[in-house]
């Protein structure tokens, strides 16, 4: 049977995989209703990362299945609230599930037409007012099911917000890396203007403050109440044996991010971008997986056996050539 620790593995990267997906979805509606001029460069590649949202919707149904590995709680003795119910998480999971893939669906079609079709273009722009609300609705349920509650317990009002900001920051550097390599090696049918690279770096410092914000609102007020019960989780993870990724994925996610993207010149300059971009990314996958697996006493280091290795590559794997084959079959890149 395979540990919570490495299990854990599986849960972040279905999280990354949602995040993606729900990430290019919303990019998307954002720069429509704010009516940013650099959409039409975007919109398009934005969205077809939408086409990973079959896949987390099989690695969901293979964390359901593994229910009891994937929330320990199922296991426990202990009396549990209502919402922890691993009948009732599914049956919600996957209905929410089913219900942003077909507003994503439409919204897509939508996208596809209304500039052509002013009969679409009302329909399109209250789709479009759907979506943020969706990312943040879903998304509260996503983060508490998978991370908050995994440790019954304990509860932080700001944890949601916390969650889905630092998934869309990861989104954001996701994006602009694709775009880069894209762009570079002259593979998008049609190519971008550099210019985009400092919308996206701005993006990413304005939800590298957000994160920060939410991550000190959320420690703060857990540090000045000094009860047990929600100090034991956070104070676990930040001294305990994973106590050297807390500390990384915040230098990587705040303090290195900061630091670079505060400054103008590097925010102009596609290769500190990337170094950015890269480390948002790492740093996230980290966070999460310190969120998952520091939740209780695990000694084990992601990417440490050929579990947490295998079912990475494979997955990644899969994500990679699905959404390349969703860029070619609308024409995003050259054959």
């Amino acid at each position: 049977m395979v540990s919570f620790a490495s299990w854990s593995v599986l849960t972040v990267d279905f999280l990354i995989i949602l995040y993606l997906a729900m990430g290019g979805l919303t990019l998307a509606a954002l720069l429509h209703l704010v009516n940013a001029k650099w959409r039409f460069d975007v919109r398009f590649i934005s969205v077809s990362f939408f086409s990973l949202y079959p896949l987390a919707f099989v690695l969901l149904l293979i964390l359901l299945w593994g229910g009891k590995t994937t929330f320990p709680w199922v296991t426990s003795s202990e009396h549990m609230p209502f919402w922890n119910n691993l009948t009732f998480l599914s049956i919600r999971e996957i209905l929410g599930f089913l219900v942003v893939g077909a507003l994503g669906g439409t919204f897509i079609r939508l996208q596809a037409v209304a500039e052509h079709d002013p009969e679409s273009k009302d329909a399109f722009r209250n789709v479009a007012l759907l979506i943020p609300f969706v990312y943040v609705l879903f998304g509260t349920m996503v983060a508490w099911d998978f991370e908050m509650t995994l440790l019954p317990n304990w509860q932080s009002s700001i944890y949601a917000m916390y969650f889905f900001v630092s998934n869309f920051g990861m989104f954001l550097s996701f994006a602009v890396t694709v775009i880069y390599f894209l762009n570079k090696s002259g593979a998008l049918a049609k190519p971008i203007g550099e210019y985009v690279y400092n919308y996206f770096a701005q993006i990413m410092l304005a939800f590298t403050i957000l994160w920060t914000y939410t991550f000190f609102a959320q420690y703060l007020i857990i540090w000045y109440g000094n009860l047990p019960d929600e100090t034991e989780r956070l104070f676990h993870m930040q001294y305990g044996y994973y106590g050297g990724l807390f500390w990384t994925f915040f230098a990587m996610k705040f303090v290195f991010p900061f630091v670079m993207l505060v400054f103008p010149f590097n925010r102009h300059n596609p290769g500190s971008i990337l170094t950015v971009a890269a480390s948002i990314m790492i740093g996230t996958w980290i966070e999460r997986y310190t969120w998952i697996s520091g939740t209780y006493s695990s000694a084990h280091m992601p990417m440490t056996s050929f579990f947490d290795i295998g079912v990475t590559a494979i997955v990644f794997g899969l994500a990679f050539t699905i959404v390349r084959m969703t860029m070619k079959k609308y024409q995003l890149i050259r054959s």
